[in-house]
C-alpha cells in the first residue's frame, strides 16, 4: 500500500503541472514516471483524486480523449464542466481537438 500511495503522490506532482486548457492521458502520465505499464494505475490515482479539489483530475483522460473519469466526479457532468469553463470543447464525451489540446509531460517537464 505504502508503494502505491508513493505512486499516487507522483501522479499528483504531475497533474499538478497540466497548464488550464490543456489535457494528457493515464498512459502519457505513466510514461513520463517512468512507468509506461501503468496507466491503469495512473486512472485509479485519478479516481480517488477527483473528490480533490487542489488536483485538477478533470485534465486526465484516456488516450482517445475520452472523458473515461467522468463517473468518479460528484455529479453527472461535472469532469466536463470543469472542461468547458477552461475553453475546452467536449462533444459526446470526447475532447474535441484532443491533440492540439495534449499537453505531454515528457516534453513539458524537466526531469
Amino acid at each position: 500500500m505504502e508503494e502505491e500511495t508513493g505512486f499516487f503522490e507522483k501522479v499528483y506532482e504531475v497533474v499538478m503541472h497540466i497548464p488550464s486548457g490543456r489535457v494528457t492521458s493515464y498512459g502519457a502520465i505513466a510514461r513520463y514516471l517512468g512507468a509506461a505499464k501503468s496507466a491503469r494505475m495512473v486512472g485509479w490515482a485519478m479516481n480517488a483524486a477527483s473528490k480533490m479539489e487542489d488536483v485538477p483530475a478533470h485534465r486526465v483522460v484516456n488516450r482517445n480523449g475520452l472523458l473515461s473519469g467522468k463517473h468518479h466526479f460528484p455529479g453527472t457532468y461535472v469532469m466536463q464542466q470543469l472542461l468547458e469553463e477552461e475553453g475546452i470543447e467536449v462533444k459526446e464525451d470526447k475532447v474535441v481537438d484532443f491533440k492540439a489540446l495534449f499537453w505531454d509531460p515528457s516534453a513539458e517537464l524537466k526531469r
